[in-house]
């Protein structure tokens, strides 16, 4: 029976470390944290996206929530249990899809493989067969079911992780980088099916390196940097976090510090930040729509004939940027 809260995940004060040995003859222990404090709260029915760069600590969440591993300190409660304490309860209530091609066999067919882990979840003899077939419809395997899956393209093989993980109706899904390796077109069907169960109610926990991904399917998005949240909000909600859902480029051979300072303190330019590109400085400002004026912001710079300027949105690729740059400044 699942618990009535709203909340699927509930993480509080999560750390995790791991020793190592290194100096000569390895006499060095060093303790490595993986994970600094942690909070985070996904609630049910959510389609929640992970982002963060390598060695952020994403995939030691992902197995701490999974009960692949255990915390050092803190509290994660999923589905309303304890993962330090009642990781035997939790694993039958969660579908745990992995990115790349390992944990199937490929010397026998699709249906097989889906049989044998039907056997391992405990799924009544009685409606193995029928589920087996609706799993595989669902993720567009049916014509090929029956081929081994050696033969399986790297497409195919991710769809088939993902009806393994769908075989005994989980409520909550963790998908760890699902499409990573995949033709766009594998890629763009996948995500077509994370939608559709989401849509049918089934909380999601993506992991994604992906930035369009996270924004196209999550309903939040959280943003770990070097074992801590740094951020969790909806993609709109981080774009205003950072200064505004506006972005002015500019680009010229140079800026000096003056015309930098003047960017600055214009009115609804919530941030300035340059980059050298090629032979050009590229100058990039966060604004807030209907606040600033592009006239203020040409008078604020000197005379530049090569000047290139451009507004966009600000694009979750670009919150993630600044968010990511302002935790490693810290």
């Amino acid at each position: 029976m699942l618990p009535s809260s709203s909340d699927v995940i509930e993480v509080t004060k999560l750390t995790r470390s791991f020793s190592s040995r290194k100096g000569f003859l390895f006499q060095e222990k060093v303790a490595t944290d993986a994970l600094r404090g942690v909070d985070l709260t996904v609630h049910s029915g959510e389609l929640f996206g992970l982002l963060g760069p390598n060695g952020a600590g994403k995939t030691t969440l992902t197995k701490i929530l999974s009960t692949l591993l255990l915390p050092t300190s803190g509290t994660a409660r999923v589905l309303g249990r304890d993962v330090s304490r009642e990781g035997a309860a939790i694993r039958p209530l969660i579908g745990l899809v992995l990115g790349g091609e390992r944990g199937l066999y490929n010397r026998v067919s699709g249906r097989e493989n889906l049989r044998y882990f039907a056997d391992l979840y405990g799924l009544p003899s009685g409606s193995v067969t029928s589920r087996i077939r609706e799993v595989l419809d669902l993720v567009g395997l049916t014509e090929a079911a029956d081929r081994r899956v050696e033969e399986y393209s790297r497409g195919m093989k991710q769809k088939l992780h993902l009806a393994r993980g769908l075989l005994h109706r989980p409520p909550l899904l963790f998908l760890d980088e699902p499409t990573i390796g995949l033709d766009p077109r594998s890629a763009r069907e996948l995500r077509k099916l994370v939608r559709t169960l989401s849509s049918e109610g089934v909380s999601i926990f993506l992991t994604t390196h992906y930035m369009f991904e996270a924004e196209e399917l999550c309903h939040r998005i959280g943003i770990l940097a070097h074992g801590q949240m740094v951020a969790c909000d909806t993609p709109s909600g981080l774009q205003r976090l950072v200064g505004g859902e506006g972005t002015v480029e500019l680009e010229s051979r140079e800026f000096d510090d003056v015309e930098l300072s003047r960017l600055r303190s214009l009115p609804g330019v919530s941030r300035v930040l340059q980059e050298p590109l090629g032979t050009h400085l590229r100058v990039t400002l966060r604004v807030r729509p209907g606040q600033w004026d592009p006239d203020a912001l040409r008078g604020a710079l000197d005379p530049h004939p090569d000047l290139f300027v451009r507004e966009r949105r600000t694009t979750l690729e670009d919150a993630y940027l600044d968010l990511v740059e302002q935790e490693v400044a810290a």
